[in-house]
C-alpha cells in the first residue's frame, strides 16, 4: 500500500519560511496529481496547492497565491511545499496527498484517496 510522509513542519516567526516535503513509498510522484492541504482543528481542511502529473498544471488557493510555491523532484519521489511569508493563520497540521488524476488539478479533497499523517507549522506573530 502506498505512503505518504510529511515532513519539515516546525515553529516559526510570522515573515519566515519553511519547506515542506512528502516523500512516497513508492514513484507516484510523477504519475498522479498531488496536493497539500492544512486543517486548524475545529474547521474544515483547506486545500493549500496542487500539482499535476507532468507539473506543468499547478493551482493555489488564493490565500497562498505569492507566497508558497509547490514543485516535486521525481527522481526523489518528493512533492515539496515552499512557504514564505508565513504568517499565523497560516498555522496549522499539513497533509499531503494523492489523488488517482493524472492530467488535473484538483481543489477538493474528496478527488484525493491517499493522505499521509500530517506535519504540524505554527507561526508566532
Amino acid at each position: 500500500q502506498v505512503q505518504l510522509v510529511e515532513s519539515g513542519g516546525g515553529l516559526v516567526q510570522a515573515g519566515g519560511s519553511l519547506r515542506l516535503s512528502c516523500t512516497a513509498s513508492d514513484h507516484i510522484i510523477s504519475s498522479y496529481t498531488m496536493g497539500w492541504f492544512r486543517r486548524v482543528p475545529g474547521k474544515e481542511r483547506e486545500f493549500v496547492a496542487t500539482i499535476t502529473s507532468s507539473g506543468r498544471g499547478i493551482s493555489y488557493a488564493d490565500s497562498v497565491k505569492g507566497r508558497f510555491t509547490i514543485f516535486k523532484d521525481a527522481a526523489k519521489n518528493t512533492v515539496y511545499l515552499q512557504m514564505n511569508s508565513l504568517r499565523p493563520e497560516d498555522t496549522a497540521v499539513y497533509y499531503c496527498a494523492r489523488s488517482p488524476d493524472k492530467f488535473y488539478t484538483r481543489d477538493s479533497p474528496t478527488y484525493y484517496t491517499v493522505w499521509g499523517q500530517g506535519t504540524q507549522v505554527t507561526v508566532s506573530s
